[in-house]
Formats: C-alpha cells, sequence, structure tokens
C-alpha cells in the first residue's frame, strides 16, 4: 500500500468518524428552537437508518474538494453531514416494498422491517426535511449567498432532475408503468447519473461552492464528480453481479434477476471494468492542475472504481 492510499484511507476513515459523531448529535433527543417535541419512534428509525454504518464517502468528497479550496473542515463536515441525511432517507425510501423490496442494508433489517412502513416513510421524510435544516445554518458558511447555492443545489441534486428523478426512470425501465424495453447505453447512463451520479457531483461541487473558488475549479470539480459518480454505479452493479450478500450487507444478485438496466448487463463485466478505467482516467485529468494537493481526490476515484463492498 502507497503513502497516497494510506493518507486516503486514513482520512476516509476520520471524516467518518466525525461525521457519525455530528450525526449522532443532531438526531439528539432535546426538540430545537421551532420544534415542538420529537417523537421517540420516529427519531429512533432515523438513527437506525443515519448512524452505525456506511463509508460516509459523500461527506468525505465535500470535506476534501473544500479543503482543497482553503476552507475550513468545519462547515464542510456540516454540509456533509447534511448530504448524508439525503442519501440515508433515499436508502429508506429504496427498500420500501413498492421500491426495491430490500430487507436487508449494512447488514441489518431495513427500517421498515425494523419499524415499519409508515414509520419507514416519515422518517426517509424528516431526514431529507432536516438536511436542508441542516445546510441553512451558520455553522455551514458565514455568508447566506453560500448557503443558499448549497440549499439550490443539493435541492436540485435530490429533486425531480436528479435522484429522484432517476428512480423513477428506474422503475420505468423495469416495466413497472409500461411496457419493458431495452435502454440504449446513453439511456442508462442518463438515468444512472441521476439516480446515483447526482449526490456524488452534488458533494464535489459543494467543497468548491463553500471554498468559493472561481468558474474553472468549479467545472473541474463538476467533472470529477461525474466521472466518479458513473465510476461508483458501475461499481456498484459489478459488485450486484460478483458480489456475495455477507459481504455487501444488502441481497446480491437482485438487479440482475429483476434485469435492471445498467450498463455491466449492456458492456459485459470486462467492458465495464474498462469503463471503469476511462472514468477514472478522466477524473484524474480533471484534477490535473491541481497537483499533489488533489492526491487524496484521486486515490478517492481508484478507490470507487476497484471497491469490494
Amino acid at each position: 500500500m502507497n503513502k497516497n492510499t494510506t493518507d486516503f484511507s486514513t482520512r476516509l476513515g476520520r471524516v467518518a468518524a466525525e461525521t457519525e459523531t455530528l450525526l449522532r448529535q443532531l438526531l439528539a433527543d432535546a426538540p430545537l428552537d421551532g420544534e415542538i417535541t420529537r417523537p421517540p419512534r420516529l427519531l429512533a428509525a432515523m438513527r437506525h437508518a443515519a448512524l452505525d454504518g456506511g463509508k460516509r464517502l459523500r461527506p468525505f468528497l465535500v470535506v476534501e474538494t473544500a479543503t482543497l479550496f482553503g476552507a475550513a473542515p468545519t462547515g464542510a463536515l456540516m454540509a456533509g453531514a447534511a448530504l448524508e441525511c439525503v442519501h440515508c432517507y433515499s436508502l429508506i425510501h429504496d427498500d420500501l416494498p413498492a421500491m426495491d423490496n430490500d430487507d436487508l442494508r449494512r447488514g441489518r433489517p431495513t427500517v421498515h422491517k425494523a419499524f415499519d412502513e409508515a414509520t419507514a416513510i416519515l422518517a426517509g421524510d424528516a431526514l431529507l426535511t432536516l438536511a436542508f435544516d441542516i445546510m441553512a445554518r451558520t455553522e455551514v458558511h458565514a455568508d447566506p449567498s453560500v448557503r443558499v447555492a448549497l440549499v439550490l443545489e443539493l435541492a436540485r441534486g435530490s429533486g425531480l432532475g436528479g435522484m429522484a428523478g432517476g428512480q423513477m426512470l428506474d422503475l420505468a425501465a423495469e416495466g413497472r408503468f409500461e411496457t419493458k424495453r431495452a435502454l440504449s447505453k446513453t439511456e442508462i447512463a442518463t438515468m444512472q447519473a441521476m439516480k446515483t451520479g447526482a449526490l456524488i457531483r452534488f458533494a464535489c461541487r459543494a467543497g468548491a461552492i463553500i471554498g468559493q473558488t472561481d468558474a474553472d475549479a468549479h467545472s473541474r470539480m463538476d467533472r470529477y464528480g461525474t466521472a466518479i459518480g458513473q465510476a461508483f454505479q458501475i461499481a456498484d452493479d459489478l459488485l450486484d453481479v460478483e458480489g456475495d450478500t455477507q459481504t455487501l450487507g444488502k441481497a446480491a444478485g437482485k438487479d440482475a434477476a429483476a434485469g435492471k438496466a445498467t450498463l455491466v448487463a449492456t458492456l459485459g463485466p470486462d467492458g465495464a471494468r474498462a469503463r471503469l478505467k476511462e472514468l477514472v482516467a478522466e477524473a484524474d485529468a480533471a484534477l490535473a492542475p491541481f497537483g499533489a494537493k488533489a492526491d487524496t481526490l484521486r486515490e478517492a476515484a481508484r478507490f470507487i472504481a476497484e471497491r469490494t463492498t
């Protein structure tokens, strides 16, 4: 393991631990100003979804990109926690019987199994709403225009033209609403850029927003985030085909069995791996002007493409 890889692993672990601590504080029992009370069952379901699990890759990307542009990590960590709330909400809703109907997530019962469907829906709703509460706080950034930009970008990345829209396209591709048809590579890439890639892309753009950098740097973070977002989904689809339930902490082989539209199914495993190499190269190219300062982000791209869980 080379030094850059070691540094990456150390920093990923540190941000994961800091995110966990912050989320525990944000999901404390005591109501905030403007809240009346925090129902214990709803709070327990939110904690079940948000705590004790995951690599916290999205908060890590926010923190690392913000650090690249000289921003303080404390505000970036708060923004990353907001993003993680959106991610965890999406997992709750994706697992519901009306969506992917999964019983296992991160090696534990999904929220609707651990609690019930109604509680799971409300827990997802509450985490999504909490995300924007967090992102609007002065702890994220002292400049209100920066917070407004973050809220706007997160809303667009997670909503109609982003993650939620991508989930709808995914359901349609399964034949839920009309006759199932094969999607082109371009259609699959669009769907996956929305469903999975949009939040990863936002994480990278958020760091540039917090760092108040120039237009070229914003563009480069956009290119980097787009490349690693696509790489994340391809790697995930490869794991669904080649992984096992115990290692993944969720059901393996479900997407393939359901005939989901994926680039792995279209390109084949070897073609998918070749595409992953291209995407890592694209991510590297986007980071070229930043030199050694961006080495951790380079390692992040490789980690995403080569991950085994």
